[in-house]
């Protein structure tokens, strides 16, 4: 199968509240419309919003239900991400779940959002995963995307779609879709970037395809976003470049180059810029103006 239909559901959910019931709903009614859905892909945190104390052990009673959702609907499903438990140490955390309800894939955010997505550990492993007959996927959240060796990572051990749950509110989400469709070109794949409408986000949620073209990209509303993916035709950008044009993995691949950034951890000029802690406030007097 050389196509794969895809739904992001870029919904209007409330922060610090059990959101499931909607998102069920949504995604039950996503399937009903378009019953050749084969996966729905949810915003970052949709659950219960950017709220740590609602953490939970996986396997755990919220993602299973997930499962359940998955088998009802009959689709593959990514839960967006949840803040997962383990010991003394919490992780924005997605699972992609197949259509049979088992887990398939789990993914810990690498970039937690520092200094603000305060309290959460840093994953240190990247997630590609197969589904069979179709391709390789690679899993992302939100802050990873600022992080352009993040999504190279993921290309680099093959994979195609990258899915990319998001949860942004800020004034830097114009920025946000300008890096979708950069990571998306320099790596010559699909990325699904799927935020959540207001209160908890800002919308926009966009479709980057293998040349960096906009594929779609949504307002600030609730919106469901369908769509197919044409692996086929990624495939051959890979193979011939978009629109017969660059072809920057095989040069990627074939370069001799050794990048000094990552052959030590430490810069000394980086060193230079301080911690990594919030901005304070300046202190003004009438001495200031």
């Amino acid at each position: 199968m050389t196509t794969f239909n895809i739904a992001g559901l870029q919904l209007a959910l409330s922060a610090n509240q059990d959101n499931f019931a909607v998102i069920r709903q949504q995604v039950l009614a996503a399937k009903r419309r378009f019953s050749a859905l084969d996966m729905v892909l949810l915003p970052e945190l949709c659950t219960f919003g950017p709220a740590p104390r609602f953490a939970e052990t996986l396997p755990g009673a919220t993602e299973q239900k997930y499962c359940d959702l998955a088998v009802e609907a009959g689709i593959w499903l990514c839960n967006g991400s949840l803040f997962e438990r383990d010991g003394d140490h919490i992780y924005n955390t997605s699972s992609v779940i197949a259509p049979d309800g088992k887990v398939h894939c789990r993914y810990r955010k690498v970039y937690p959002f520092l200094p603000y997505e305060e309290g959460v550990s840093a994953g240190t492993e990247f997630s590609v995963f197969d589904i069979p007959g179709v391709g390789r996927f690679g899993l992302s959240i939100c802050y990873d995307m600022w992080f352009p060796e993040s999504i190279r990572a993921l290309v680099w051990q093959g994979a195609e779609v990258i899915l990319h749950p998001t949860l942004t509110n800020t004034v830097d989400r114009n920025i946000e879709l300008s890096m979708a469709r950069a990571n998306a070109c320099m790596n010559q794949c699909y990325l699904v970037d799927i935020n959540s409408a207001a209160t908890l986000g800002v919308g926009q949620s966009i479709v980057a395809g293998p040349g960096g073209e906009v594929v779609h990209q949504a307002g600030a509303e609730q919106e469901i976003i369908v769509l197919q993916l044409d692996l086929a035709y990624l495939r051959r950008v890979r193979e011939q470049g978009w629109q017969l044009l660059g072809q920057p993995l095989k040069s990627f691949r074939d370069t001799k180059v050794v990048f000094p950034q990552y052959q030590q951890q430490r810069s000394s000029y980086l060193d230079q810029l301080g911690p990594l802690q919030k901005p304070a406030g300046k202190n003004w007097t009438n001495e200031s103006f």
